[in-house]
């Protein structure tokens, strides 16, 4: 399995010298999400705990009743994490945990369990910045071709569209965000407002099934307007309030028939991605001009497990970088989605340097990526 050395920095090697094995939490939304990962990549146990079957009936996450699931679920998921990575819990190195960004009593959940195992078991502790967790999973899902740094990384997810440079595991800086909604909520929204049912995924999931489930017609839909064009940034709420004006005009999403919903989806996922692919052109251009050398394109967060976007980029960056080629990474789909794996796997260059926090860390719901990530704080 891929070893870490090649992504911490040159000055901590000294400190890879055994085996170190991380029990990570992440609860930051509505996965109730354990792990256990090691410095040399291994996955010994993943588990993903879903609350769909409490939220569907509210149209999105209520946020009371995802705390109350998460209370209810995460003793469970860290045993069964710990049984499946046949490891006592004294056994284990360190404890990490979503420190933020996400929902406060989402996250406050994770963090109480980390903080308590860890001084129970005096063990050290990190608190993990959700975004770079999910930048760097491709480093360790990749070999033997891992990306190398600096790379450029759009994060789409329910709370997040971002494109960001990373220039190492730590140092990241945002190029480009959404002025209004991501591009995961829109995607969540359009499906309720066609009244989708949920998949086992999500309301974002089942907008892709229900598009790729048959041939769309294309004269139903509405003009789906370009956002920003040429800008470095996105914008989503247009696309929103498009679709939104169409269905009410038409009485609702009971009054369209499938071939008019089917139509009216296909139309909203293709502009939506394309711009994401218009983003990211730009992007790589930008890269380009700076002589930056990036080499290798990262898509990660919940939104990059649709295929649809997945091929869609995949043409858009090769005809883009013909001259001076950028291969594009994903993680696997299920590392796409919000994980434990990530947050363990992104907390072991700090735990590597001695670089951990203190028990009375606090969480941290807005957390830029722009910000120092890697320095232990005490205050949100």
């Amino acid at each position: 399995m891929l070893s870490p050395s090649r992504f911490w920095p040159r000055g901590h090697r000294h400190l890879r010298t055994r085996l170190f094995t991380v029990l990570a939490l992440e609860s930051s939304a509505d996965d109730t999400c354990a792990a256990v990962v090691t410095s040399t990549g291994q996955i010994l146990s993943n588990i993903v705990v879903k609350q769909h079957h409490i939220h569907e009936d509210f149209g999105g996450i209520h946020p009371y009743k995802a705390v109350q699931a998460h209370q209810l679920n995460m003793p469970g998921a860290v045993q069964r994490a710990l049984r499946d990575a046949n490891i006592a819990a004294a056994q284990v190195d360190g404890i990490a945990f979503t420190r933020g960004p996400g929902m406060t009593g989402c996250l406050g959940v994770g963090c109480s369990a980390a903080k308590t195992l860890a001084a129970a078991l005096n063990k050290p502790l990190v608190g993990v910045h959700h975004m770079q967790a999910h930048a760097l999973t491709p480093t360790l899902t990749s070999a033997p071709n891992p990306p190398t740094f600096p790379f450029l990384t759009l994060l789409v997810s329910g709370g997040h569209t971002l494109l960001v440079l990373a220039s190492s595991a730590s140092q990241f800086r945002v190029l480009a965000t959404t002025v209004d909604e991501s591009i995961g909520r829109v995607f969540d929204k359009v499906s309720r407002m066609l009244a989708l049912p949920w998949s086992a995924k999500g309301p974002g999931a089942s907008l892709e099934e229900f598009v790729a489930a048959s041939p769309a017609r294309e004269d139903v839909a509405p003009l789906m307007p370009r956002a920003m064009p040429g800008v470095l940034g996105f914008s989503f709420a247009g696309l929103h309030s498009a679709v939104e004006r169409f269905v009410t005009a038409q009485g609702g999403a009971a009054s369209l028939d499938v071939s008019t919903k089917h139509g009216l989806a296909s139309a909203f996922q293709r502009t939506a991605v394309g711009q994401l692919e218009e983003k990211v052109v730009l992007a790589l251009r930008w890269c380009r001009d700076q002589g930056l050398g990036v080499r290798h394109l990262v898509v990660s967060g919940g939104v990059a497990s649709n295929s649809y976007l997945r091929d869609r980029l995949g043409h858009s960056v090769i005809n883009a970088t013909r001259q001076d080629p950028v291969s594009l990474v994903f993680p696997p789909p299920e590392l796409c989605t919000d994980n434990a794996v990530m947050i363990g796997w992104a907390s072991m260059h700090r735990f590597l340097a001695g670089n951990t926090d203190e028990y009375s860390i606090l969480i941290r719901p807005k957390w830029s990526l722009d910000d120092d990530i890697d320095i232990p704080q005490t205050e949100s």
